[in-house]
């Protein structure tokens, strides 16, 4: 099953939010969350990517989805904007300064943390989501920079002009979660559902 939706936004601009509405349109989302679920089957394919983006597999990667948000998908969206070429690219966004400082609290607090060490020793798979977040997101992405606030803003805002540039305008949907359903179903073609956004 190909991609439709192809997600180009850093985690932490309502990725989460996003999975589960696309989830609710009839989509089935893969969003880092999925890599703990599904880690044993598609880990050693992430980092394999990591390591090697043209190595990437990437219908073996999404076998059952039809949709990606967050990272670590998101952190190959030139490669896979190619490779699905009639998937719809949703650019999550918020305030750069809000976005950096969840970023700070929430996935850089635990990256690394007494909690994958103890886990990983556990749970395998803690141990290569710690591996595979260094490899895509601190290095890959902030080169080791990420607690310069100025140089990680600096980053995600550049990315997400540059997927603007890149991405043509009839594939792309710049969104915030707080714009709710509507822009989400008319770029994908789904009737608006009659409950809440996903908050």
């Amino acid at each position: 099953m190909p991609l439709k939706v192809i997600g180009a936004g850093f985690g932490r601009t309502g990725t989460e939010s996003t999975k589960t509405a696309l989830n609710l349109l009839g989509f089935n989302c893969y969003h880092m969350t999925e890599v703990v679920k599904v880690g044993r089957k598609s880990m050693p394919l992430w980092i394999k990517a990591a390591d090697d983006p043209f190595a990437a597999e990437w219908e073996q990667i999404f076998d059952g989805y039809n949709a990606t948000v967050d990272w670590p998908g998101a952190h190959f969206w030139k490669s896979l904007i190619e490779y699905y070429p009639d998937a719809k690219v949703i650019l999550n966004v918020r305030d750069a300064e809000k976005w950096y400082d969840s970023v700070k609290n929430t996935i850089y607090r635990l990256s690394g943390s007494l909690v994958f060490k103890i886990g990983g020793k556990l749970i395998p798979n803690m141990w290569h989501m710690d591996e595979l977040v260094r490899k895509i997101v601190w290095i890959g992405t902030f080169k080791n920079r990420f607690p310069d606030k100025s140089y990680a803003i600096e980053i995600y805002n550049s990315h997400n002009e540059e997927v603007k540039r890149i991405v043509p305008k009839d594939r792309l949907l710049v969104f915030e979660v707080k714009q709710g359903w509507e822009p989400l179903c008319r770029v994908l073609n789904c009737p608006v559902p009659d409950i809440p956004f996903p908050n």
